[in-house]
């Protein structure tokens, strides 16, 4: 089951979405567990940044990472020198491991871009042994996002496609309260629990955090690439103003939070 997020190159996924995710994966290996000798599956393991984090948080036997873009799995490939990492084109939804193969089975990112996220949770506990844990995080795109709301809701005031594309991100599947939860409840799992994780978003200059939109990188950057030269531009104006807040140029930071879930797979 393909995802709908945008990518065109790794090196643009870093610089609009990578380098953050590397912020927020300790903070789901620490809610979700990690012990010595565990296998661990990474579902949706884009270009590594929870793959990588997993060997540095504990000696673990095995971390197997998937994903379905051949953009990523490449980008990941080329960063392994972990002999005990594996990286390969994958379906979440049709995950190619037997039952019970791993302790957990971890997903950053992923789930919202996932069109039948249920499916890749079930998949994620049907390879995951009784008593392992299943853990994900997915954005609040809504709440909890203010550096991509600056974008959309400053598009929005312009431009009425603007508006239809930011109820479509703000509305994602599994980014409501309580979302993420009830589906590990309705894939059977037990003792649930759902928190939320915050990170910052450090931008250097509204360069930074322009370039990989104007790149059309992610639902942004492809909006972006949609618009005739004139709304262009005054979007990438007023979109700078909002940035700069009245203030010279230079380095803004943004929170940012994630909604996070864990379960523990039942007894077989």
């Amino acid at each position: 089951m393909p995802s709908n997020f945008n990518v065109h190159s790794a090196a643009g996924y870093e610089q609009l979405m990578g380098r953050w995710s590397q912020r927020l994966a300790p903070l789901l290996i620490d809610f979700a567990g990690l012990a010595n000798g565990d296998r661990i599956l990474d579902v949706g393991c884009g270009t590594g940044s929870l793959t990588f984090a997993l060997p540095r948080a504990a000696d673990v036997s095995e971390v197997a990472a998937i994903d379905y873009s051949p953009v990523f799995v490449e980008a990941a490939r080329r960063r392994n020198e972990d002999t005990r990492i594996s990286i390969q084109q994958a379906d979440a939804c049709a995950l190619p491991y037997p039952d019970d193969r791993f302790d957990r089975a971890l997903s950053l990112l992923v789930l919202h871009f996932v069109p039948e996220a249920g499916k890749a949770v079930s998949e994620m506990r049907r390879v995951v042994r009784p008593g392992g844990v299943v853990a994900a995080a997915v954005w609040d795109h809504l709440g909890g996002m203010s550096a991509m709301r600056m974008m959309w809701d400053t598009a929005a005031m312009l431009d009425e496609r603007a508006r239809e594309q930011r109820s479509i991100y703000l509305f994602q599947p599994m980014m409501g309260p309580g979302e993420l939860k009830q589906c590990f409840i309705e894939q059977g799992l037990l003792d649930v629990e759902e928190t939320s994780l915050l990170i910052r978003m450090d931008y250097r200059s509204f360069d930074d955090y322009w370039q990989p939109i104007a790149d059309g990188e992610g639902p942004l950057g492809k909006y972006v690439a949609t618009l005739d030269p004139d709304l262009r531009a005054r979007t990438e104006a007023a979109v700078r103003a909002a940035y700069e807040g009245g203030r010279p140029d230079g380095p803004r930071s943004f929170t940012s939070v994630a909604w996070a879930c864990r379960g523990v797979v039942p007894p077989g």
